[in-house]
Parts: C-alpha cells; sequence; structure tokens
C-alpha cells in the first residue's frame, strides 16, 4: 500500500476504528483517553471526526507554546530545506548558536545537546559521578545521588532505579546502586542522607508526575546551600518545570538560586522534535572527554534550529508574563471549586495538580467526563489531574475549561 494510499485509508476511518487497530500492534505502555487527535492549532486539537478539544495537557509541558507555533514551524521548515543530521562526528553550523542561547538564558557556562529527557537525566547522572570523581575525590565507584521519593525522571533501568513509583519498577530489577533515596521537602532528612561520597543531589523543583507537588518557601534554597556546604552538585530536572511553564524561564527561579546543572527537554523542542540538553557550569560539564559520552542525533542542525527558535520565544520574557498572570486566572478558578468536588489544589504559574472527592470519581473517569465536554487533561494518583494548557492559551479559553470542569464535578 502507498503513502498515500495508506493516508487515504487511516483519514476514513473512524476513531473507534483506529483505536481498535492499536490494540493488537502496539505495546500497551500507554492508557491513552479514547480521542483520536488528527490536526491541532495552537491550543485546541482536532480528532479524526472533526470534534475539537481544548488541550489542558500541552504535551506534558512539551507543547509549552501550542501547536505548531508559526516561529517554531518556520525554523523547522527552513532547516529542513538545508540540512537535518551530520551526527556529531563533525560540526554543524547550528550548533553552536543553539548552545550558546542556552546557556546564557539559564546563566550557566556549557551545554551537552540530548534527545529525550530521560537521555538529559542519564546524562547528567554520568557526569555527576565524574564530577565526584576527578573533582570531588570520591573513591572510585563509591559515588552516590540522593534523590526525593515521589520522583519522576524517566523510565530507563537506572532511573526506575530509585523510583518510589512500583508501577514504573515492578519487574524491571535487578536495579542500579548508587541512589539514596530521601522525603522530598525534608531538609533534615536531605542533610542526614548526604556525605563524603554524594556526588549530588537530584530534585525536581515541582514533582509533576506526583501532581505538581511544590516544596515548602526556602526548601530550595536550603538544597542550594546544603549542597555548597557538603561540596556536592545541584542538580534541578527542570524538564517539565522549566522554559516558561510556572511564570518564570525556570522553576528554581522563584527562590533566586541557581544550581550547577539543569536537566532540560519537552518544551525545548517546540513539538516538533525531542530536544534535551544538561546544561552545567563549566568545571561540571569539562569532565567529558571525547567518546566518553554521545548521541547520535543529539545536538542535529534540525533540533538546534528548533532549540534555538524556542530560546528566542522566551528570551522576549513574553510567555513567562502571560503564564504568572493566567496563573492567577487558573488559582482564583480552582480556589472558587475548593468544596465543591475539588478538596485541593496545588498551582505555579499555568501549572496544576488537582485533587478530586472520589466519591466524584477517579482521575480518569474526571477526564472521560472532560473529554467529552471537549477539555482534554490527564489523570495521576487516583483522583487527581493534572492542568497544563500551553503558554499561549488565552484568558477566555482557561475560563471556559474551569467551567467545563465546574460542570463535571457537579454532575
Amino acid at each position: 500500500m502507498s503513502i498515500a494510499q495508506t493516508d487515504r485509508t487511516h483519514g476514513a476511518r473512524s476513531s473507534a476504528e483506529l483505536i481498535g487497530a492499536e490494540a493488537p500492534v502496539l505495546a500497551h505502555n500507554y492508557h491513552p483517553l479514547p480521542v483520536v487527535v488528527a490536526r491541532a492549532e495552537g491550543a485546541w486539537v482536532e480528532d479524526v471526526e472533526g470534534r475539537r478539544y481544548l488541550d489542558m495537557l500541552a504535551g506534558y509541558s512539551a507543547l509549552n507554546f501550542g501547536h505548531r507555533h508559526p516561529a517554531l514551524i518556520e525554523a523547522a521548515h527552513r532547516q529542513l530545506d538545508r540540512l537535518t543530521l551530520t551526527s556529531r562526528a563533525f560540526h554543524n553550523d547550528r550548533l553552536a548558536g543553539f548552545a550558546e542561547g542556552l546557556a546564557a538564558l539559564t546563566g550557566l557556562d556549557m551545554v551537552l545537546p540530548m534527545n529525550t529527557g530521560a537521555e538529559a537525566v542519564e546524562s547528567g547522572i554520568k557526569v555527576a559521578r565524574k564530577w565526584a570523581y576527578e573533582v570531588k575525590g570520591v573513591p572510585r565507584d563509591r559515588a552516590t545521588i540522593v534523590v526525593a521519593d515521589g520522583n519522576f525522571h524517566g523510565r530507563t533501568t537506572t532511573i526506575v532505579s530509585f523510583s518510589t513509583d512500583e508501577t514504573a519498577r515492578a519487574g524491571f530489577g535487578p536495579f542500579t546502586p548508587g541512589f539514596r533515596v530521601v522525603p522530598y521537602n525534608d531538609l533534615a532528612a536531605l542533610e542526614a542522607a548526604v556525605d563524603e561520597t554524594t556526588a549530588a543531589v537530584l530534585i525536581e523543583p515541582i514533582q509533576g508526575e506526583a501532581g505538581v507537588i511544590i516544596p515548602d518557601e526556602g526548601y530550595l534554597t536550603g538544597v542550594r546551600e546544603l549542597t555548597r556546604r557538603a561540596d556536592c552538585l545541584f542538580v534541578a530536572d527542570e524538564i517539565q518545570s522549566g522554559l516558561g511553564r510556572t511564570g518564570r524561564t525556570l522553576a528554581v527561579e522563584h527562590e533566586n538560586v541557581l544550581p550547577d546543572m539543569l536537566l532540560l527537554g519537552k518544551a525545548l523542542g517546540g513539538g516538533i522534535v525531542p530536544v534535551s540538553a544538561v546544561v552545567a557550569r563549566r568545571e561540571v560539564l569539562a569532565v567529558l572527554r571525547p567518546g566518553e559520552h554521545g548521541s547520535t542525533f543529539g545536538g542535529n542542525p534540525l533540533s538546534a534550529a528548533v532549540g534555538s527558535a524556542v530560546v528566542a520565544l522566551l528570551e522576549t520574557g513574553e510567555f513567562q508574563e502571560h503564564a504568572a498572570a493566567l496563573g492567577e486566572v487558573l488559582r482564583e478558578g480552582l480556589a472558587g471549586l475548593t468544596g465543591k468536588g475539588v478538596t485541593g489544589f496545588r498551582s505555579r504559574g499555568l501549572w496544576a495538580g488537582v485533587d478530586v472527592d472520589p466519591s466524584i470519581g477517579t482521575g480518569r473517569e474526571i477526564s472521560e467526563r472532560l473529554m467529552r465536554e471537549g477539555v482534554l487533561v490527564k489523570d495521576t494518583h487516583g483522583s487527581t489531574i493534572r492542568l497544563a494548557p500551553p503558554l499561549t492559551v488565552t484568558e477566555d479559553e482557561l475560563r471556559s475549561a474551569l467551567d467545563s470542569l465546574e460542570r463535571v464535578l457537579l454532575g
């Protein structure tokens, strides 16, 4: 069957038919909502039958700038006409500019480009261990990394080794050693876990998958001070929280702290290509030498072109300001629903975890009801749903989504 014939066949199939067709051929590693998206623009998606939905998930923050943002699409098209891949066996004319822009945006010195968020985390772990041996002087193979419970950093074998989510862990051992898990938002427990073998403290400034868990004011400052005293690295995983989502370029900026290493991804690729990066102080990333780490597609010209366009969008501060302003609208709206089906919520910028009264429904059931209202969200952990609309969402669109949530909650 030709590509054209395949496109015509898929275009004629209903959502139900396409969902049924996936079952025997796709691994069941996801449990998607029963909607089949065919087109998208801005904050809206359209299914194969032509029904429109307001996207209040934004690809878990990968679509911070909405679907098909004109500046990002233009950058991708322009680069597609010139050069897409050389691998890092050669230089390319887009990579240096991307790295310079990203370093300047974050206030750090050097960039290690990768592809997925999990790759950035794995790379950060390797760099932190090597720094511990070469700079701190930790005895060989003794380096430890302290992490927080409730974390979500990805699903590779090493990363699930320090997950506390049994769904992510069960059946995938044996696990990689070298990690110590402490309670999130507990500086005393963190200090007790850090010793002379500690290479790094790796945390999410806001825990996304756990339900948008925001630590107490002063926690991030405390982590920064503790890691300095202990001569270990502060590694902030901002793959979901970074790049405008919380009303600042980075979530750590809410406490005016600068980690030694940032892990970025998702929105860095503009929803077009997978782009991630380890961004760090020069002393930290300088431990890598040729042949010790790499990626065939990491830093490819297409990714660098799109990544540069993302950096340019963020340099104006427009998206951060918009997220902060509409974040107040989101917070006020959720506060108004508290006691009307919402038992609690946590929000920062255009990001919220909303706890729904279990007697009304599970998070999955609430998500399905909202889908029927034309609003797309995703559940996590029982009766919690996450809201993370594109940073391009309008106030009217946001209020419409909140109205839909109220209707669903009040039945």
